[in-house]
């Protein structure tokens, strides 16, 4: 495997990369819309995806990054084994490698294994007609119809680039909504939902695919009522489609490792048990990123702040993680950055909260650039007005939510935030004046 694991090479980087791609064919389809005409007999012009040009440049975009890890190891001196690992006794980690297998001794051992994708026994995956996010990041062609079981970050982003590439997209989703984790306030769902439903994407949630079955080289997917939701409507209806993407989860990279052998304790799905030390069951060794499962959050900078977590606590100097405030991007269109708790969250915590949204449409920048849909939303303590969470969809809102993580990192209320002067014309201003309109009560 080379180095720079999920995220660079089939998570965060390559994604990304084709969302890049997906929006430049977007913008190219409303050139008319900033009075920019095509030269030409017919004055008109047409772009589609290029996929095999798609690939290969997102293929160069993670050979310049790995390269780079590569090059910062060598400047470190850090040493790079390639095999497969194993924990012996005594924090010693066996190696084994296509010349044998390399004991390895040390005074701490950091696991950092990750995950890898989850399988459905109902939904065999055969890498052509069923496939998963991996396999996606690598398509030759463009799907006529796709269905993608899962509407959660992954399945919602990968939705919304091969929308814009030109597929029929359907979303099976078994939850309620999109987007369907604690963290992620429901009315980015709903907003999220809505945009999908412009972009002419179908949505069916609180469904679930009983069966998935390739026939003539398409896939016929029986869907039918949700068990995951309560009083779930309606019956069994059958959907066609070239191609079926399942996007449904993780699973633990923990094969081969001898954990229990080394006394290091999983739960009952096999993440391995740390506190916020990092600091695993045995002593000496620490576990960080993916493998600690979704109790954690499976986030590559949160993976590097455990590392450097671990890396301390290494050199007894007794370090915790903070994991309440933590930002996340989504990268679907509109994107949608969040950071802190949700409404729901924080009324389940016990706060008397207040919430308070303003409308994207509603600065002078995004009308400038043409960028309508999409919301700020505070989450605040009713009281003290300290701000609990902040949620953004629209443009750039993965990069706007930075501000509102210091916020909340630093334990500021939304007067901290308004009587910050913030630059016009800028889509910043948008939580400035959110929080503006939550001191005023709108």
């Amino acid at each position: 495997a080379e180095i720079g694991g999920t995220c660079l090479n089939w998570g965060c980087i390559p994604t990304k990369t084709l969302k890049s791609s997906a929006e430049a064919l977007e913008t190219a389809g409303r050139l008319k819309d900033f009075g920019i005409a095509a030269e030409g007999a017919d004055d008109s012009v047409s772009f589609k995806a290029d996929m095999e040009a798609i690939v290969a440049r997102k293929e160069r975009v993670r050979k310049v990054l790995c390269g780079g890890l590569e090059k910062t190891c060598s400047a470190l001196k850090i040493r790079v084994v390639h095999g497969t690992a194993e924990l012996g006794s005594d924090k010693t980690v066996l190696v084994h490698t296509q010349e044998g297998t390399e004991e390895i001794k040390s005074d701490s051992v950091i696991i950092a294994t990750g995950s890898s994708i989850l399988d459905l026994p109902s939904l065999p995956v055969d890498h052509k007609h069923i496939i998963n996010s991996d396999d996606a990041l690598d398509l030759d062609h463009v799907p006529e119809k796709m269905v993608i079981v899962g509407g959660g970050v992954i399945g919602c982003e990968l939705a919304f680039i091969y929308r814009a590439f030109g597929a029929e997209v359907t979303i099976v989703e078994g939850m309620d909504r999109l987007l369907p984790v604690p963290s992620v306030d429901k009315d980015m769902s709903k907003l999220l939902q809505r945009e999908a439903k412009k972009h002419r994407i179908k949505v069916q949630v609180a469904k679930t695919v009983k069966s998935a079955e390739v026939m003539d080289g398409k896939v016929r997917c029986v869907l039918g009522p949700s068990p995951f939701v309560e009083n779930a409507k309606g019956g069994e209806t059958t959907i066609e489609a070239d191609v079926v993407l399942v996007a449904v989860g993780r699973t633990p990279n923990t094969d081969g490792l001898s954990l229990a052998g080394a006394g290091v304790e999983t739960d009952e799905r096999g993440w391995i048990k740390a506190d916020m030390n990092m600091r695993t069951s045995a002593e000496g060794i620490y576990a960080i990123g993916d493998i600690l499962g979704p109790s954690r959050v499976m986030l590559a900078h949160v993976a590097s702040h455990e590392g450097l977590c671990a890396v301390d606590n290494c050199f007894g100097k007794e370090r915790s993680l903070d994991y309440s405030a933590i930002p996340s991007g989504i990268f679907t269109s509109p994107e949608i950055g969040t950071v802190g708790l949700s409404e729901q969250e924080a009324v389940e915590k016990g706060f008397v909260v207040r919430s308070q949204v303003f409308q994207f449409r509603e600065l002078g920048k995004a009308q400038a650039m043409g960028e309508l849909a999409g919301m700020f939303k505070i989450v605040c303590e009713k009281e003290s007005g300290k701000i609990l969470g902040a949620h953004i969809a629209g443009a750039h809102a993965t990069d706007l939510i930075a501000e509102a993580g210091l916020a909340i990192e630093k334990g500021l209320t939304a007067a901290d935030v308004a009587h910050t002067i913030h630059a016009h014309p800028t889509l910043a201003e948008g939580l400035y004046e959110c929080c503006e309109a939550w001191l005023r009560g709108c």
